[in-house]
């Protein structure tokens, strides 16, 4: 039997490790975390699993260990590719991508042309709006319960790096979740060294985003400088212990949202939201109250910042008569009596 090269091994176990829980749930919606399974429950065959594949090393990677694992699990795969129409041969590139992944044995597979125009924020958040609007309607119409993405180690890290820089807290230093919805991150523990050394072994010819490399994108000089600085200054184990401290800070993160969304009920009135209420509250749970209640009145939350939330808490521990405070979306939240309630501009 002929020996499987370490680092597509790692790639299959990972996979292996996402789709055994996949294959077990009962509803596509469950999160599961890396390695876990489920109680009970019978292997659901026919199940579709979707692989997201630009034709990168990481996704590529992660389609081919899919197309492999998935059927010894009872699962059908299939993958989508995303055409973001930004660079000149794009078409012809997920034509490509598409092309593979019917001999690799996926399917169904499809290429989902996307316009990013005129969407709002830079060009790395429109076109990331677009690619899971793509992404969630190809699994909504194939009846997919998960959209697989190639994510490793190493983009984990440099979330948690750009999250610092960001001053953002414990939510945003958790990174990127395991599983959100149908979006599933089996790589998240698999270095992208192993993504690049797995498509080599198997002969597969990885396409190198030009986008990955451009020093106009805050994530391409993270890549490129700051992360390979700390390396060289603490040691090559920084990439994984800043995966570390995202899982172990979205662990933290969860429980606190849970006890949030307990406080935000408790104190919900006719009027509002109780005063009272939100100021017995320790300032960990009240912030998360108040951002998920400006959430809930329909403030954006890619624009929703720590300072609304900051605006909103003044109104309950700063009050000395001020005006309402200004939410995105053009929502203004004032207290009156005793309640903070959305008033009119």
């Amino acid at each position: 039997m002929a020996r499987i090269a370490p680092s597509v091994a790692a790639v299959r176990n990972a996979v292996r490790a996402a789709l055994r829980s996949e294959a077990r749930a009962g509803s596509g919606s469950l999160i599961t975390p890396a390695g876990a399974e489920p109680a009970g429950g019978a292997v659901s065959a026919g199940r579709l699993v979707l692989v997201a594949c630009s034709g990168g090393a990481d996704s590529l990677a992660l389609a081919a260990a899919t197309a492999f694992v998935a059927p010894r699990l009872g699962l059908r795969a299939g993958l989508v590719t995303v055409d973001h129409g930004l660079q000149d041969g794009s078409a012809a590139r997920a034509a490509a991508v598409a092309e593979w992944a019917r001999s690799a044995g996926l399917d169904p597979v499809e290429v989902a042309p996307v316009d990013v125009s005129g969407r709002p924020g830079g060009p790395e958040a429109a076109a990331r709006e677009a690619r899971y609007e793509a992404l969630s309607a190809a699994a909504e119409r194939n009846g997919a319960s998960a959209v697989l993405l190639g994510h490793t180690r190493d983009d984990q890290a440099e979330t948690v790096l750009l999250a610092l820089a960001r001053g953002a807290g414990p939510r945003g230093l958790a990174g990127m979740p395991y599983r959100r919805g149908r979006l599933l991150r089996p790589l998240l523990d698999v270095s992208r060294d192993d993504t690049r050394k797995a498509c080599a072994a198997l002969g597969l010819a990885a396409w190198a985003d030009p986008h990955n490399t451009d020093p106009a994108y805050a994530r391409s000089r993270v890549r490129a400088d700051a992360l390979p600085a700390l390396i060289a200054a603490l040691g090559p184990g920084v990439v994984a212990n800043l995966a570390r401290t995202a899982a172990l800070t979205a662990a933290d993160a969860a429980y606190l949202d849970q006890v949030a969304a307990e406080a935000l009920d408790a104190c919900r009135s006719a009027a509002g939201l109780s005063v009272a209420g939100l100021a017995g509250l320790p300032p960990a749970i009240r912030s998360r109250v108040l951002h998920a209640w400006a959430r809930e009145l329909g403030a954006p939350g890619a624009a929703l910042s720590h300072r609304h939330v900051v605006a909103l808490d003044a109104l309950v521990t700063g009050w000395h008569g001020q005006g309402p405070a200004a939410l995105p979306g053009g929502i203004v939240v004032g207290r009156r009596a005793g309640h903070l309630a959305r008033g009119e501009l």
